[in-house]
C-alpha cells in the first residue's frame, strides 16, 4: 500500500477548497472496487484507521460488522466526528461517509487513500460544508 504525503493529495484540490472550512462532510461513492477487499472486515478496519490518521483525526473507537453472505459495515468514531464505510462486494460498490470538524482536519487525504486502497475504478465525491454556530467553532473538547 502506498504511503501518501499531505502535499501530494492536497495539491490536487483547488486553493479555494483547501481546508477553508472547519466542518466538512464528504459523501464518497466507490464503484468497481476489488470485491475481496470489500468483504475483508479486518482490512476495512485497518484502512479506516489509517484514513483517520491521514485526515489528522483521533480515533476513539472502531466498530464493524460482517454480514452474511457478504458485506461489511465499519465505523471509526473520531474525536472530530466519524468515518463510516458500507460495502456491497457483489456489486463492487462501497459508500463512505467522512465527517470531520475542527481545525487541521484533512478529509481530502482520507478520501483519496480509501479510493486507492479499495482500487475503485470510478468514484463520486460530494462535499458538504457544515455551518455550525460560531460558538461551536470556538469550543475545545477533549475525549474522556
Amino acid at each position: 500500500m502506498e504511503i501518501y504525503k499531505k502535499s501530494q493529495i492536497l495539491s490536487s484540490f483547488s486553493n479555494e477548497n483547501k481546508l477553508s472550512h472547519q466542518s466538512k462532510h464528504f459523501l464518497l461513492e466507490l464503484y468497481r472496487c476489488d470485491c475481496e477487499k470489500l468483504n475483508d472486515e479486518s482490512f476495512l478496519r485497518c484502512i479506516l484507521n489509517r484514513a483517520a490518521k491521514l485526515a489528522n483525526a483521533t480515533v476513539l473507537n472502531l466498530i464493524s460488522n460482517k454480514f452474511e453472505p457478504q458485506g461489511v459495515t465499519a465505523i471509526a468514531l473520531l474525536a472530530e466526528s466519524h468515518i463510516s464505510i458500507h460495502t456491497w462486494p457483489e456489486s463492487n460498490y462501497s459508500a463512505v461517509d467522512i465527517f470531520t470538524c475542527g481545525q487541521n482536519m484533512m478529509p481530502e487525504l482520507a478520501s483519496q487513500y480509501l479510493i486507492e486502497s479499495l482500487k475503485a475504478e470510478e468514484h463520486s465525491l460530494r462535499v458538504i460544508e457544515r455551518n455550525p454556530p460560531s460558538a461551536v467553532h470556538k469550543q475545545i473538547r477533549t475525549a474522556v
